[in-house]
């Protein structure tokens, strides 16, 4: 007769090796935007636990950069992720893999509308948007068996201010992006990360001093009294990745941004 002590250890048991299934080991992660600031970090953090990692960038010297801080064995390629013949020839060259990140993305840009460049705009939507859903498009013959897709997103979605109207549609569109894709790809996990302000080269237009005010005054106003750092988000994208059985959520990491 098997006491009640052995049951447990043999629940324990089970538990821990379907936990363990759940590791990036032997994993590959596709990580669009993969070599500066959050997508690095998050490349770099999946390399850590185990993943073979593939980046992407639109330049080479941007790619080989990444590569040198990346372990031996990660892969990277230049493509247009604006551009869908480009993206459809990329991820039929990288072949099968579990993970697809997309951060990829452009400068942000806060206007007015008034002095707001409709063309530059459209730029911007195509990158961060159409370019997440052909992303997925031919990205999902390739995810394997209990594979996800992590979208990007960003908290001026939920909580625009003045001189953000395009980067807020954005967000808000890759947020019901998300959730439809959750349910069409399925069982394909789709998630996304909703990130706040983080110290990343996206802000690298500005001076230093500027940039700095703007670190300064938006993080005294956060519930952490800091603003992030792409190490920190790149955790959320480790967690989606290992959830298997989280889908169609966005992720919030602003420092309580949204409480504010």
């Amino acid at each position: 007769m098997i006491d009640s002590f052995a049951i447990v250890n043999i629940k324990k048991s089970k538990f821990m090796t379907q936990y363990r299934d759940n590791s990036l080991a032997g994993k590959k992660v596709v990580v669009l935007g993969g070599t500066s600031g959050i997508g690095l970090a998050a490349s770099l953090l999946a390399s850590e636990n185990g993943a073979s990692v593939v980046v992407v960038s639109s330049t080479q010297k941007k790619v080989d950069e990444a590569l040198s801080a990346l372990p031996p064995g990660s892969t990277g390629f230049t493509a247009d992720l604006g551009d869908e013949k480009q993206t459809e020839l990329l991820l039929k060259k990288i072949g099968e893999f579990d993970h697809l990140i997309f951060t990829a993305g452009d400068r942000l840009s806060f206007n007015k509308l008034s002095e707001l460049n409709i063309d530059e705009a459209k730029k911007s939507i195509n990158l961060r948007f159409w370019g997440a859903i052909m992303a997925a498009k031919y990205a999902m013959p390739m995810i394997r068996k209990d594979g996800s897709i992590i979208l990007t997103t960003g908290a001026l979605g939920r909580k625009p201010r003045e001189g953000t109207a395009v980067i807020a549609a954005m967000a808000s569109a890759i947020e019901g992006l998300t959730r439809a894709l959750a349910i069409e790809l399925a069982p394909i996990r789709v998630n996304a990360v909703c990130a706040g302000t983080v110290r990343t080269n996206l802000f690298e237009n500005m001076s230093h001093t500027e940039r700095e005010e703007l670190y300064n005054k938006t993080g005294s106003k956060l519930l952490t009294g800091r603003i992030g750092n792409a190490n920190e988000i790149a955790e959320v994208y480790l967690y989606l990745m290992r959830a298997s059985f989280t889908t169609g959520q966005i992720v919030v990491a602003d420092g309580g941004s949204l409480l504010v």
